[in-house]
């Protein structure tokens, strides 16, 4: 049975979807992790470790962002915190991360998440023979090339099943100069509902959510991933592990979506038929607080990627 890996907000938000059951969390600081929806600092991080191993589920620590030679001191330190507070998993996509790690006594095992580059099983392989225990795939890949991945893969695989997707990053914080842009094609809109910013682009009618932190800015997915209905292919695979992504949604939001994704598994785990039989109604209580500017869809499963 897959593991539901979920991103939570906060401590208390973590308290909540243990009940509701998810299995994995992953949580961090975004001075180190990247797009995280919540910040954990190293006392949350204490704490939230000792509140999932009390409740049998686990801690995947984010460390995979950017470094810079200005970074890697603080990097250093932070990898050997997470030793001493023992984390379950370390996220990483640097391969500095891999060094720091392995100079501890007892290295934690490492899940490889490089976004768009994990596109293949070699990749795969040889990260799990540097350290990584799994690899999560890019969210580009259709559903052939992620189940031929699965296949030949020495690793776990970790597949994004529901949440938004980052189109683009730059170190830079260029929210200062949105103004700029304000007379072309693409514009900037406030929402009157979210402290947040969309970009709007008039001929594609899409609205793309725009946010700054410590790593720069980042431009969002219009759309949301939603594949609550297209699990059995991941089920019959032995995909390893359903990612629920949290960023930028609220909790009441990510709750209903990791009760949908948790009922989903159960059903299938007891009676494969019986969600084929249901599975279309599994996604009713997500739409019904689906914003109305975020339309579902299944991002690239079905599709192929021209470049």
């Amino acid at each position: 049975m897959p593991e539901l890996l979920v991103t939570p907000k906060s401590l208390t938000h973590m308290e909540t979807l243990i009940d509701i059951g998810a299995d994995a969390f992953v949580i961090g600081e975004q001075k180190f992790g990247l797009r995280l929806p919540g910040e954990f600092n190293r006392e949350d991080m204490t704490k939230a470790v000792t509140l999932a191993h009390n409740n049998h589920k686990k801690v995947y620590a984010a460390v995979n962002g950017l470094f810079h030679n200005y970074h890697l001191a603080a990097l250093e330190d932070y990898i050997q915190f997470l030793h001493e507070i023992q984390v379950d998993r370390i996220i990483f996509g640097d391969p500095a991360v891999v060094m720091y790690v392995k100079h501890q006594t007892n290295p934690i095992p490492l899940h490889w998440d490089a976004e768009t580059l994990v596109t293949n099983y070699f990749q795969c392989n040889y990260w799990g023979k540097k350290g990584a225990s799994r690899a999560v795939l890019a969210r580009e890949l259709s559903l052939e090339e992620i189940i031929n991945i699965k296949s030949h893969a020495d690793v776990e695989i970790e597949v994004q099943v529901h949440g938004m997707t980052c189109m683009f990053q730059s170190k830079r914080m260029l929210l200062g100069n949105y103004y700029t842009f304000q007379d072309r094609q693409m514009k900037i809109q406030r929402s009157d509902n979210q402290n947040d910013l969309l970009l709007y682009d008039e001929e594609r009618e899409n609205k793309y959510p725009v946010f700054e932190d410590y790593n720069g800015t980042h431009i969002m997915s219009p759309n949301d991933i939603c594949l609550i209905e297209e699990l059995e292919p991941f089920f019959e695979a032995g995909i390893d592990a359903f990612k629920i992504d949290g960023i930028l949604q609220t909790e009441e939001y990510i709750n209903i979506v990791t009760q949908q994704y948790r009922e989903a598994i159960d059903l299938y785990n007891e009676d494969p038929e019986t969600y084929e039989d249901e599975k279309f109604m599994l996604v009713d209580p997500i739409e019904e607080i689906q914003p109305e500017h975020r339309p579902f869809d299944e991002g690239f499963l079905f599709k192929h990627t021209v470049y």
